[in-house]
Protein backbone atom coordinates (compact mmCIF):
# COMPACT_ATOMS: atom_id res chain seq x y z
CA UNK A 1 0.00 0.00 0.00
CA UNK A 2 0.96 3.22 -0.58
CA UNK A 3 2.96 4.80 2.41
CA UNK A 4 0.50 7.68 4.19
CA UNK A 5 4.00 10.24 5.41
CA UNK A 6 3.56 13.17 7.53
CA UNK A 7 6.78 15.37 6.90
CA UNK A 8 8.65 17.09 9.30
CA UNK A 9 8.50 20.87 7.87
CA UNK A 10 11.46 23.30 8.69
CA UNK A 11 8.71 25.27 11.36
CA UNK A 12 8.88 21.41 13.34
CA UNK A 13 5.53 21.04 12.31
CA UNK A 14 4.49 18.18 10.20
CA UNK A 15 2.35 18.01 7.17
CA UNK A 16 -0.09 15.07 6.32
CA UNK A 17 0.33 13.14 2.55
CA UNK A 18 -2.66 10.22 3.53
CA UNK A 19 -5.92 10.03 4.11
CA UNK A 20 -8.64 12.10 5.81
CA UNK A 21 -7.91 10.75 9.25
CA UNK A 22 -3.97 11.16 9.17
CA UNK A 23 -4.56 14.78 7.36
CA UNK A 24 -6.74 15.99 10.62
CA UNK A 25 -4.55 14.20 13.14
CA UNK A 26 -1.45 15.86 11.46
CA UNK A 27 -2.55 19.32 11.32
CA UNK A 28 -3.45 19.07 14.82
CA UNK A 29 0.01 17.80 15.39
CA UNK A 30 1.45 20.91 13.43
CA UNK A 31 -0.37 23.31 15.53
CA UNK A 32 0.88 22.24 18.81
CA UNK A 33 4.65 22.72 18.04
CA UNK A 34 3.55 26.16 17.08
CA UNK A 35 1.60 27.07 20.27
CA UNK A 36 4.71 25.28 22.49
CA UNK A 37 6.90 28.42 20.30
CA UNK A 38 4.34 30.38 21.22
CA UNK A 39 3.13 30.44 24.71
CA UNK A 40 6.23 28.23 26.35
CA UNK A 41 6.37 26.11 28.79
CA UNK A 42 3.10 23.78 30.14
CA UNK A 43 1.70 24.35 33.00
CA UNK A 44 2.43 22.74 36.52
CA UNK A 45 1.12 19.69 36.04
CA UNK A 46 3.71 18.81 33.55
CA UNK A 47 1.74 15.97 31.73
CA UNK A 48 -0.88 18.40 30.71
CA UNK A 49 -0.92 19.22 26.82
CA UNK A 50 -1.65 17.88 23.57
CA UNK A 51 -1.79 13.50 22.99
CA UNK A 52 -1.66 11.30 19.98
CA UNK A 53 -3.83 8.32 20.65
CA UNK A 54 -3.79 4.85 19.02
CA UNK A 55 -4.98 1.61 19.43
CA UNK A 56 -3.17 -1.69 20.59
CA UNK A 57 -6.07 -3.84 20.11
CA UNK A 58 -8.85 -2.75 22.62
CA UNK A 59 -6.90 -0.61 24.53
CA UNK A 60 -6.03 3.14 23.90
CA UNK A 61 -2.79 4.49 24.37
CA UNK A 62 -1.22 8.05 23.95
CA UNK A 63 1.95 9.84 23.37
CA UNK A 64 3.39 13.59 23.88
CA UNK A 65 2.51 15.16 20.14
CA UNK A 66 5.64 16.98 20.73
CA UNK A 67 7.74 13.80 20.72
CA UNK A 68 5.83 12.45 17.15
CA UNK A 69 7.94 13.26 14.28
CA UNK A 70 5.94 11.42 11.33
CA UNK A 71 2.71 8.75 10.68
CA UNK A 72 3.33 6.46 8.05
CA UNK A 73 1.19 3.44 6.60
CA UNK A 74 2.88 0.13 7.39
CA UNK A 75 5.88 -0.49 5.02
CA UNK A 76 8.66 -3.10 3.82
CA UNK A 77 10.55 -3.60 7.52
CA UNK A 78 14.37 -4.92 6.77
CA UNK A 79 14.48 -7.61 9.60
CA UNK A 80 17.98 -7.35 11.78
CA UNK A 81 18.82 -11.39 12.85
CA UNK A 82 19.22 -11.63 16.18
CA UNK A 83 17.52 -9.01 17.96
CA UNK A 84 14.94 -9.36 20.53
CA UNK A 85 11.52 -9.84 18.98
CA UNK A 86 9.38 -7.26 19.54
CA UNK A 87 12.36 -5.39 17.42
CA UNK A 88 10.72 -5.78 13.83
CA UNK A 89 13.66 -4.55 11.78
CA UNK A 90 14.41 -1.12 9.80
CA UNK A 91 13.19 0.87 7.55
CA UNK A 92 15.18 3.41 5.30
CA UNK A 93 13.65 6.70 5.99
CA UNK A 94 14.95 9.09 3.48
CA UNK A 95 18.45 7.52 3.69
CA UNK A 96 18.35 7.62 7.37
CA UNK A 97 17.89 4.43 8.98
CA UNK A 98 15.43 4.18 11.23
CA UNK A 99 14.85 1.22 13.83
CA UNK A 100 10.83 -0.25 14.51
CA UNK A 101 9.59 -2.06 17.45
CA UNK A 102 6.13 -3.35 17.57
CA UNK A 103 4.73 -2.19 20.41
CA UNK A 104 2.01 -4.97 21.23
CA UNK A 105 5.27 -7.56 21.39
CA UNK A 106 6.89 -5.31 23.60
CA UNK A 107 3.56 -4.85 25.59
CA UNK A 108 3.50 -8.79 25.54
CA UNK A 109 0.17 -8.63 23.63
CA UNK A 110 -0.57 -11.29 20.77
CA UNK A 111 1.17 -10.51 17.72
CA UNK A 112 -1.72 -9.93 14.91
CA UNK A 113 -1.39 -9.40 11.17
CA UNK A 114 -0.86 -5.72 9.83
CA UNK A 115 -3.55 -4.04 7.82
CA UNK A 116 -4.58 -1.23 6.24
CA UNK A 117 -5.01 0.73 9.42
CA UNK A 118 -1.49 -0.04 11.14
CA UNK A 119 0.65 2.77 11.26
CA UNK A 120 4.40 3.47 12.44
CA UNK A 121 4.92 6.29 14.65
CA UNK A 122 8.22 7.81 14.28
CA UNK A 123 8.83 9.32 17.81
CA UNK A 124 11.88 11.14 19.47
CA UNK A 125 13.20 8.73 22.11
CA UNK A 126 15.77 10.15 24.99
CA UNK A 127 16.94 7.96 27.65
CA UNK A 128 20.52 7.86 29.09
CA UNK A 129 22.23 10.41 27.07
CA UNK A 130 20.82 8.64 23.84
CA UNK A 131 18.50 10.43 21.60
CA UNK A 132 17.67 8.31 18.63
CA UNK A 133 14.00 8.43 15.98
CA UNK A 134 12.54 5.07 16.54
CA UNK A 135 9.10 3.85 14.84
CA UNK A 136 6.57 2.30 17.38
CA UNK A 137 3.94 -0.13 15.40
CA UNK A 138 0.40 0.60 16.47
CA UNK A 139 -2.57 -0.92 15.30
CA UNK A 140 -4.36 2.48 13.98
CA UNK A 141 -3.52 6.64 15.38
CA UNK A 142 -6.92 7.85 16.80
CA UNK A 143 -7.16 11.47 17.38
CA UNK A 144 -4.98 14.49 19.00
CA UNK A 145 -6.51 15.24 22.35
CA UNK A 146 -5.92 18.53 24.42
CA UNK A 147 -5.73 17.19 28.19
CA UNK A 148 -6.08 19.66 31.02
CA UNK A 149 -5.18 18.66 35.08
CA UNK A 150 -8.63 17.81 35.20
CA UNK A 151 -8.80 15.17 32.76
CA UNK A 152 -5.59 13.51 34.08
CA UNK A 153 -5.17 10.84 36.91
CA UNK A 154 -2.02 9.44 38.80
CA UNK A 155 -1.34 5.55 37.68
CA UNK A 156 -2.97 3.82 40.28
CA UNK A 157 -0.95 1.10 42.60
CA UNK A 158 -0.70 -2.20 40.96
CA UNK A 159 1.45 -3.38 44.00
CA UNK A 160 5.66 -3.90 45.04
CA UNK A 161 5.71 -6.22 42.06
CA UNK A 162 4.28 -4.21 38.99
CA UNK A 163 6.70 -0.77 40.01
CA UNK A 164 8.55 -1.49 37.36
CA UNK A 165 6.31 -2.59 34.85
CA UNK A 166 4.00 0.44 35.31
CA UNK A 167 7.39 3.29 35.53
CA UNK A 168 6.85 4.35 32.10
CA UNK A 169 3.19 5.34 32.26
CA UNK A 170 2.13 8.89 32.86
CA UNK A 171 -0.70 8.63 34.00
CA UNK A 172 -4.47 7.95 33.14
CA UNK A 173 -6.92 10.36 31.14
CA UNK A 174 -10.65 10.15 31.29
CA UNK A 175 -12.32 11.25 28.05
CA UNK A 176 -15.77 10.80 27.44
CA UNK A 177 -16.39 8.07 29.89
CA UNK A 178 -13.18 6.08 28.81
CA UNK A 179 -9.82 5.66 30.12
CA UNK A 180 -6.65 6.35 27.88
CA UNK A 181 -3.66 5.17 29.24
CA UNK A 182 -0.66 7.78 28.57
CA UNK A 183 2.69 6.96 28.14
CA UNK A 184 6.33 8.41 28.56
CA UNK A 185 7.57 6.84 25.36
CA UNK A 186 10.82 7.42 26.74
CA UNK A 187 10.88 5.18 29.01
CA UNK A 188 8.90 2.20 27.31
CA UNK A 189 12.46 1.22 26.17
CA UNK A 190 14.91 1.04 29.05
CA UNK A 191 18.67 2.38 28.52
CA UNK A 192 20.16 -0.96 27.25
CA UNK A 193 17.13 -1.21 24.69
CA UNK A 194 17.48 2.13 23.50
CA UNK A 195 21.42 1.70 23.30
CA UNK A 196 21.33 -1.59 21.27
CA UNK A 197 18.60 0.45 18.98
CA UNK A 198 21.09 3.20 18.35
CA UNK A 199 23.71 0.67 17.47
CA UNK A 200 21.35 -1.06 15.06
CA UNK A 201 20.74 2.76 13.54
CA UNK A 202 24.54 2.88 13.17
CA UNK A 203 25.10 -0.82 11.34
Amino acid sequence: MPSAIIEKQETGAVAAGGGPQKQQVSEKIAGTVMEKKETGSFAADQRVGKYLTFLLGREEFAIRVLKVREIMGIQDITAVPQTPGYVKGVINLRGKVIPVVDLRLKFCLPEMEYTQRTCIIVVQVQNAGVSLQTGIVVDEVSEVLNLAASDIEDTPDFGEGAAAATSYLLGMAKVKGKVKILLDIDRVLSSQELHGLDALAQA
